[in-house]
Order: C-alpha cells, then structure tokens, then sequence
C-alpha cells in the first residue's frame, strides 16, 4: 500500500523546502500531503489541504483571520484546523505519517498538532530548536526532533541533505509493519513506574508478568514518565497500573527535579482502572545542583548523591507525612480496584535495611499518614518486608493480575 506522509509548513516561508519534501517523498514511493499552515503571505508551493480549509476546520474563515491578523489569534484556529483534518485523514486510514518544519512558531504548531496524534504514528520534526531544550515541544509523545543546523529559509547543499534524511526517516517509519500500540495483544497492556532505587524489584516485576503472558510498558519516574503513563491511560492504550515508584509525588510537594505535576496519581482512579500501588521511592527527593554541592536547605538531613548533579536527601518526619497527605489526596477520585501494598521495611534501596537514608520512625510516621488519607475504596495491605524483596514484588504483581 501506498503511504501517505502529511507536510506541515508555512507555505509562504517554507514553500521551496515543502516543495523538496513532496518530491523526495515522491521518490521514495510516497504520497506527500501537503498541509499550509500559514496565513499572511502568499503561498510559494502546492498545497494539497489549502490554509482555507484548515482555518475553517479549526472554526474561522482565512478571510477572518486576515481582518487583523495576530499571531496569537491565528495561530490557535491553524493549530486547531490542522489536528482536526489530521484525526479525520488517520481515522480514515488516509495519513500514515508527519513530518513538520518551522523555526520558533511553526515548531511550536507543528509539534502541537503531532502530540494530538497516536503513540506510534510516526512524527518528525525538522526545527531549528531542536538543539535546544526541545521538552516543550515533544510533551509526553514520540516525536523525533532533527536540527535543522541552518535557518530553513531558502534550500542549499546541507539544508537538501537534511531534508531529505528527514523524508527517508519519516518515510521508513511508515513502512514499520508492527501493530500500532493499541492494535495488538488479547491482554490488557501494564504501565509500570520504576526509579533506580527499585530497578531489581521492577526487574522481578516483569518476570512475573511475563509468567502470566502479560506485556508491561516500564517509565521512569522522573516527571516525564509519569505523565506519559497517565497519557496513554487516557487514550486506552495502558489497561492496569502497576504505579511501584512515587518519588514523583514527593518531588512535587517540595517543587524538585521529578515532580510528576497536579493530575499525576489520579488518572488511573479516574478512569475507573486497576491499578496497584506502591510508595516506593517517596522517602527521598532529587535535587538538580552543581556538580557535589549540598544546598544549604538540605544540609541538616541524610542525603546521599545519586550521581554528581542529583542530591538526593531524605526526608524528615514531618515531610514526609506530607507527601502521605498529598498522596491520599490525588487518590480521592478512586473510582475502581486499587490496592495499596506498603512495605513497612523501606520504600527503595535507600531506605531498606542497611541504606544510606534508613529511617524506621519517619518511615513508621509516613505509613501511619498514608493509611489515613487513603480514601475507604482502596484496600491497604502492610507486608513486613522492603519493596524489592522478591516475594513481596510478586504478591503485587500477582494482587494486580487478579483484578483484571
């Protein structure tokens, strides 16, 4: 079958570059479909899917948008246009792949319309930030970012290169013949978080699921993958949680290097799917410094250094029932099976018996809070032992196999 490949650009600065993909695309036996995102200028190139009929499907009219045109007022109907007849070209077996390129705005709107699109879709963008911090830009999804290295004004003997590698990448990800996410297995898909002080457990996690035929998607919970998790909760490709690491939580309540954000913990509850809890991770935060520098706030605690530029202190009684407080909090929408398993033995391998950051009363003070801020739906289950132990991993895994 023939693929489809969507070009996303501003036809009126980047008509010669949309004009070189369509035709390496063409080459390699694709079809482009050209989508012009601009709005002032005169187009410079073919579009197939005009930026008439993208104003109108994000609910405005070009016409409108030229009256007095802003970038804040057209940006946003474009955007919207775009995703919309994206969605309907997908839903209609009709667009196999994207491929964007813009400086500042358009790699704005173009990744925009990409984070609309399914885990797996294939997506490039060609960007001139994309040496940069590109987190903004690719959110929670799978977007590959290429710099650009020159300004994309005007095509030359790198910029044609460069174009044309990122033709062929988009290209061969389209011709990927492995089922998207959603499309494969008889079994529901598991989302697991994981953090480094909980890699062995995690590791014997999987062992057990795969004993039981189960395929499971780990994230490392540090912000991003968290929030990954809960996104492909929302768009049903994950069916049950295995949430083994919460540092995220903890990084949230005191504004650090893992925070996981306001929705993190309550999308599973929400949506009504099952899901097993465990704290594990929680008792420490990760701080970004200069390379082994204790910050001052920190000095009169137990810490350790994950690595040179992550300072990892223990928390305090006090603080840390205040990550149990914030936990029972986002877990107040439960709607579905949930069981919390606290193993009252140490959250991690910091925390365990003979850890740099073992602390049985502020442990003891955390588990106490926990127990009561869980609202009545979740069913708590205290086992004597730390979150790696390999029996203790299993009787999770296997708790959450048997409400599925």
């Amino acid at each position: 079958m023939t693929k489809t490949i969507a070009i996303l650009a501003t036809l009126d600065t980047k008509g010669a570059e949309a004009q070189f993909l369509r035709e390496q695309l063409e080459h390699h036996g694709c079809r482009a479909l050209v989508m012009d995102m601009g709005v002032i200028g005169e187009p410079e190139a073919q579009a197939d899917l005009t930026r008439e009929a993208l104003a109108q499907a994000g609910g405005s009219t070009l016409k409108e948008l030229l009256a007095g045109p802003t970038r804040e007022v057209a940006a946003p109907v474009m955007v919207r246009g775009t995703i919309a007849l994206m969605k309907e070209k997908f839903a209609a077996g009709e667009v196999h792949g994207v491929l964007g390129v813009g400086g500042l705005q358009g790699t704005a709107a173009c990744t925009e319309v990409m984070r609309s699109m399914p885990y797996g879709f294939p997506k490039v963008m060609v960007s001139t930030t994309a040496s940069g911090d590109v987190g903004p830009y690719v959110g929670t999804k799978d977007i590959t970012m290429m710099f650009s290295v020159g300004d994309i004004l005007g095509l030359n003997r790198v910029t044609r290169r460069i174009l044309a590698n990122a033709a062929g990448a988009v290209r061969g990800m389209a011709e990927v013949e492995v089922p998207m996410p959603d499309e494969s297995g008889d079994k529901p898909l598991i989302g697991m978080t994981n953090l480094g002080v909980l890699t062995r457990g995690a590791m014997h996690a999987l062992k057990v699921f795969e004993e039981h035929g189960y395929e499971v998607i780990v994230f490392h919970a540090i912000g991003s993958g968290g929030r990954a998790m809960e996104q492909m909760m929302e768009e049903g490709v994950i069916g049950a949680v295995f949430d083994y690491a919460m540092g995220e939580i903890s990084d949230d309540v005191f504004g650090e290097l893992r925070a996981g954000g306001p929705k993190r913990l309550t999308v599973a509850g929400s949506l009504g799917l099952p899901q097993l809890l465990c704290p594990g991770g929680s008792e420490h935060l990760g701080i970004l410094v200069e390379p082994n520098q204790v910050p001052e706030r920190w000095k009169d605690h137990t810490y350790v250094f994950h690595n040179p530029v992550v300072f990892v202190p223990r928390l305090n009684s006090e603080e840390f029932v205040s990550v149990a407080e914030d936990i029972g909090r986002r877990l107040q929408s439960t709607t579905g099976k949930a069981v919390m398993m606290l193993p009252t033995d140490g959250t991690g391998s910091y925390a365990a018996p003979g850890g740099p950051l073992r602390d049985v009363a502020s442990d003891a003070a955390f588990f106490a809070a926990l127990k009561k801020s869980l609202p009545a739906c979740i069913e708590v289950v205290e086992c004597e032992t730390h979150a790696e132990d390999p029996e203790f991993v299993r009787a999770c895994v296997e708790r959450l196999i048997s409400m599925l």
